[in-house]
């Protein structure tokens, strides 16, 4: 028999580090090769560290949370055969990883026991009150009849979501006074049968790791580094979802198109404001000085995921079309669901676009994705009434809020990018023409 270490292996290309984000195995386990030992997590990238030998698993070198540094020993297997480490660095392995024993005590002389003083005879123990004893039996009130409390012992019970009708009273009229509720908040909120109200006092403590670690590091990037300026504008997306429905209609012979939402609308009509105006389509390496101004529009769409939020990008959105972009918004919204999605595929936006669906409130705030200098968020579309200069009228009506970078886009061209794209969604036919 031989021991066999594995280290992290390279990751990635350029990557010197990997945040261990789960162990699949423990002390003890019997793996095969090529089972799954454990995932690492860098740059929103998720590998699975497989094992390349049948073994047993003697010892893991990490901790959920965890960095570690690419070609680090990670786990050590007992396999069969020879292994991979020479017996005596094995042995010395060994020696180092087991905890340092305390000198041994040396036995000293037991001193002489002194004489025991004569014990007390032993007391009666009192005989326990009856009405003590009525209290704790939380016999139930007859059905409509409420209990005589004053206004403080029910509080009292409230907060300890004791429900007052298990509590016996000892007072005149069987009023409940604080000597019955002691042996009911001695024994915990068990009682609180009907009030639902008992205190919790746990305290969970979560540790922050992989990718809600990410988006943590990224969002105080963002929010230290980044003067934000935010402009809210509501939109008239009447004719717009008029003509969605339309073309969702719509079906040609042998052609499979997907389904339109709203956001590939929003996409071309940022493509045309960003046409009019391409310092909003930029990263700004702050440390440089410098405004990376791109010619191709990468759109990211901030998507909500099980394990978090990811930003999968719709690359050179001014080379699609409307289906076109849809089919591309649906591909990575299902790969960034699923997991699936590749390192490229989250990388390389120059602007964002934030949505909360049905849920995306009045207004919001959004959080520019450092480096990039704009983000445009969608809020919930609703139905509201709108004066037409003779009457109120209903209209569907959305907000947009978009946040930038006030050190590279200032206030008037916010406003002019975000009204060119209120005109195009109003007036959705404009989005076609070229």
């Amino acid at each position: 028999m031989g021991e066999h270490i594995i280290k992290l292996p390279d990751v990635g290309e350029g990557v010197a580090e990997a945040e261990l984000v789960e162990w699949h195995v423990k002390v003890g386990d019997l793996v095969r090769e090529d089972s799954v030992l454990a995932a690492v997590m860098t740059d929103k990238a998720t590998v699975e560290i497989p094992s390349p030998v049948d073994g047993e698993i003697l010892w893991l070198g990490a901790e959920i949370g965890d960095t570690v540094a690419i070609g680090s020993p990670i786990v050590r297997l007992k396999v069969a055969g020879e292994g991979n480490v020479k017996p005596d660095a094995a042995g010395q392995t060994a020696k180092a990883e087991e905890p340092a024993k305390p000198a041994e005590a040396k036995p000293e002389a037991a001193p002489a026991p002194k004489p025991k003083p004569a014990a007390p005879a032993p007391k009666a123990a009192p005989a326990p009150a009856p009405k003590a004893a009525e209290r704790v039996s939380g016999a139930p009130r007859p059905e409509g009849e409420k209990p005589l409390a004053s206004p403080a012992i029910r509080l009292r019970a409230k907060e300890a979501g004791i429900d007052l009708r298990q509590v016996s009273g000892t007072g005149p009229a069987g009023r409940i006074s604080h000597e019955d509720l002691e042996p009911f908040l001695a024994r915990g909120p068990q009682f609180a049968k009907a009030s639902g109200l008992a205190r919790n006092d746990s305290v969970e403590d979560i540790k922050v790791i992989g990718l809600r670690r990410k988006i943590a590091e990224k969002m105080s990037l963002a929010k230290s580094r980044i003067p934000h300026i935010t402009y809210v504008e509501e939109i008239d997306v009447t004719a717009l979802e008029e003509l969605r429905a339309a073309l969702n209609k719509e079906k040609r012979k042998g052609v499979e198109r997907p389904k339109l939402t709203l956001l590939p609308f929003l996409m071309r009509a940022m493509v045309k404001a960003i046409a009019d105006q391409p310092n909003i389509n930029a990263l700004f390496d702050d440390e440089a000085g410098i405004i990376h101004q791109h010619g191709g529009v990468h759109i990211g769409i901030a998507a909500q995921t099980p394990s978090g939020l990811v930003v999968p990008v719709v690359k050179h959105a001014e080379a699609r079309d409307l289906w076109d972009c849809a089919a591309e918004l649906n591909r990575l919204a299902e790969a960034a669901k699923s997991g699936t999605a590749s390192r490229d595929e989250l990388s390389g936006s120059t602007i964002t676009i934030t949505s909360l669906g049905a849920m995306g409130g009045v207004a919001t705030t959004p959080v520019i994705n450092h480096p990039e200098v704009a983000i445009v968020g969608v809020n919930k579309m609703m139905v509201r009434p709108v004066w037409d200069g003779t009457q109120f009228i209903p209209r569907k009506m959305m907000n947009l809020s978009s946040s930038f970078d006030h050190r590279v886009v200032d206030g008037w061209d916010a406003a002019v990018f975000i009204q060119r794209i209120k005109a195009l969604l109003e007036t959705p036919a404009l989005i076609f023409v070229d």
